[in-house]
């Protein structure tokens, strides 16, 4: 394994070299610095995994970071199972997101800029997922949230991009400072921020706890539920999920590699990362869970009254995202990594011809807007409808075999929610399905809604943009085949590769049980598409009709529940009021404003009446010196007496 060290770096050359020479240099030529470089990165890792499938990690300690008193850090790297497959996660969509932004970036002025800002989050990404210490881990977290800021308001000169990118960047501080707190309370607990380390020591503090307040608070459960602030932001879980969705307004790349195949699955890999630390916590787990699961139904039920395809995709992210802490929530860590895995692949794909498709439309993102496109861009089309058809969990797709083990795992599980979020986790099934070929039917199927211009300019995208949403393809279909369980055949090979570091969560269930979960997650995700058929291409009055008749729950969906609304008025509005009002008219104004200036002001009055003294008047000048001697002579007679 000596040459993992390319795997990082290769991405921080590429991103050097665009960055200080791109605008004089490369412009419109920085991909063929980028793209070489992330796809030896993506061979490096095949090579990686190749080892580590053999047998072989690694943890190795590559120069000393941080050095004060206890405290030593180092620059280091892990490589096992779970880092092998976060690298071809990363390395894999990073390679061909990068082959696909050279058809859709054509042109942009900024086109070394944003190549730049490609490789820097791949290398950012890369170091969080190969750190072997929490340190490490904490660089390559705030790395991709600098990088994800440079790229949702990429389009810097547009103010809704502008805002998008600051959002993201504030709202992921809310969640940063609790992971931050988690990983001094874990230096100062354990002595140190090395995985292994910490994890062997986990197991003795079990039943420690520390006094808050006068209250006993366990330990673990602290440690734990701190790290999963951090997982909150990143990965966008309520009450956190506000920036997700408004970070479309950056461009579609961005939207696949950044919202969908990788950062945002950040939270989970460090639940999943640090499970020796949550499994020593029942509430810790509960609280994972159940976060998941209501994130899950919560943004599932927005998707189903969006508009704006980019936006029902992000929704779809982070209900996704929902069921992978569902998974690890209960135990089933390797099935949550798994979904990750899988859903990198389609979903990444679905932003990819989401790409395609405003490609075609002129920038145009409202689906009520469209029809018939599969006539048009049947290639679009078809890996589009894939994608769905995946994460909608149709059997023999990837999304199907990751979904239904995190179902049967919760349901069959030891965890006391376990039936509760397995229940929710159906309904979500039912509603992806439905939300997702709505998606399909009104975009590509019916007739054309657009205007005549539109229509006129309608055309498949460039190969640059098609083949990456072909080989994408593959991974939607076949990703999963690596886990195929045993109850239809399986070796659940993926299961195995990954029990020494996740374990293995067993279900308490029987077979008939088992293939009963299986037969109710396939009947809901086609009860879903049939539902969508019906309403959108059999009866497509319907939908009008029932917004109407129901205007009041579609009102609340179709404006997020109010969530934004309700932040703003209970945090924005009031910190900019105390900002005007507090620090900028009385701290500022009044307080800083009378140092800074009546200071001087005072001087110079003094100098001015001063300055009356000196008339240049012979006569004046010996009365003051008659009076000084007078003076003088008082004091004198004074101490005399």
């Amino acid at each position: 394994m000596e040459y993992y060290l390319l795997i990082p770096f290769l991405p921080l050359a590429a991103f050097l070299i665009n960055i200080l020479f791109g605008k004089a240099f490369l412009k419109d030529k920085a991909h063929w610095v980028a793209i070489p470089a992330v796809a030896v990165s993506w061979v490096v890792s095949v090579m990686t995994m190749m080892e580590v499938i053999g047998g072989k990690t690694l943890n190795q300690n590559l120069y000393t970071w941080i050095l004060s008193g206890d405290f030593r850090v180092s620059v280091g790297f892990l490589i096992d199972p779970l880092t092998a497959i976060m690298l071809i996660v990363v390395t894999t969509c990073s390679t061909l997101i990068h082959i696909y932004s050279i058809g859709y970036m054509h042109g942009d002025k900024g086109y070394y800029r944003f190549f730049s800002y490609l490789s820097l989050f791949t290398f950012c990404m890369l170091m969080l997922v190969m750190a072997n210490n929490f340190m490490q881990l904490y660089f390559g977290w705030e790395g991709v949230g600098l990088c994800s800021y440079f790229l949702i308001g990429y389009y810097f000169d547009k103010k809704s991009a502008a805002d998008a990118g600051k959002k993201a960047f504030i709202v992921n501080r809310f969640g940063d400072f609790g992971f931050g707190i988690g990983i001094f309370v874990i230096f100062l607990t354990f002595g140190t921020t090395y995985y292994d380390q910490v994890f062997a020591q986990a197991a003795g503090f079990a039943t420690k706890s520390y006094s808050f307040l006068g209250y006993d608070v366990h330990l673990m459960t602290l440690i734990a539920l701190l790290l999963f602030c951090g997982s909150i932001g990143k990965s966008a879980q309520m009450p956190l999920h506000v920036w997700l969705p408004d970070a479309m307004e950056g461009p579609t790349p961005v939207s696949a590699l950044i919202h969908a195949a990788t950062m945002v699955t950040a939270g989970v890999f460090l639940v999943a990362r640090c499970n020796p630390i949550f499994s020593l916590s029942e509430t810790a787990m509960i609280v994972v869970a159940l976060t998941g699961a209501i994130t899950s139904l919560f943004a599932a039920t927005i998707g189903l009254v969006q508009n704006d395809l980019k936006r029902i995709i992000a929704y779809s992210t982070v209900s996704q995202l929902g069921y992978m802490f569902l998974a690890c929530g209960v135990g089933a860590y390797t099935a949550g990594v798994f979904h990750l895995y899988t859903h990198a692949f389609f979903k990444a794909l679905l932003f990819l011809c989401a790409g395609s498709v405003m490609h075609a439309m002129g920038g145009e993102l409202n689906i009520q807007k469209m029809g018939n496109l599969r006539k048009f861009m049947p290639v679009t089309y078809w890996t589009m409808l894939i994608a769905s058809l995946s994460i909608a969990g149709v059997p023999g797709l990837a999304g199907f075999f990751s979904k239904d083990e995190i179902l049967w795992l919760a349901y069959s599980g030891a965890s006391p929610v376990g039936k509760l979020v397995w229940g929710m986790g159906t309904l979500v099934a039912f509603l992806t399905a439905f939300y997702s070929f709505r998606l399909i039917f009104l975009t590509f199927h019916g007739s054309f809604r657009g205007t005549h211009e539109q229509e006129h300019h309608l055309h498949e995208s460039p190969k640059s943009m098609i083949i990456p949403l072909m080989l994408l393809c593959v991974g939607a279909v076949a990703a999963g085949w690596v886990g195929i369980p045993h109850l239809v055949g399986g070796g659940a090979h993926f299961t195995e590769f990954m029990r020494p570091v996740l374990g293995h969560a067993e279900g308490h269930g029987t077979h008939s049980e088992e293939w009963m979960v299986m037969a109710i997650s396939v009947a809901v995700g086609f009860t879903g598409i049939g539902l969508a058929y019906f309403m959108y291409m059999l009866r497509p009055d319907l939908p009008g009709k029932l917004t109407q008749q129901f205007s009041g729950v579609h009102r609340i969906l179709f404006n997020k529940y109010y969530v934004d609304e309700l932040y703003s008025a209970v945090i924005i509005r009031p910190t900019i009021w105390i900002a005007k009002n507090v620090l900028i008219g009385i701290t500022d104004a009044k307080i800083i404003e009378a140092i800074v200036n009546g200071v001087p002001a005072a001087i110079g009055g003094f100098s001015q009446q001063l300055r009356r003294v000196q008339t240049g008047l012979m006569h004046h000048y010996a009365v003051f010196m008659a009076m000084g001697v007078l003076v003088i002579a008082a004091i004198m007679l004074l101490r005399a007496l």
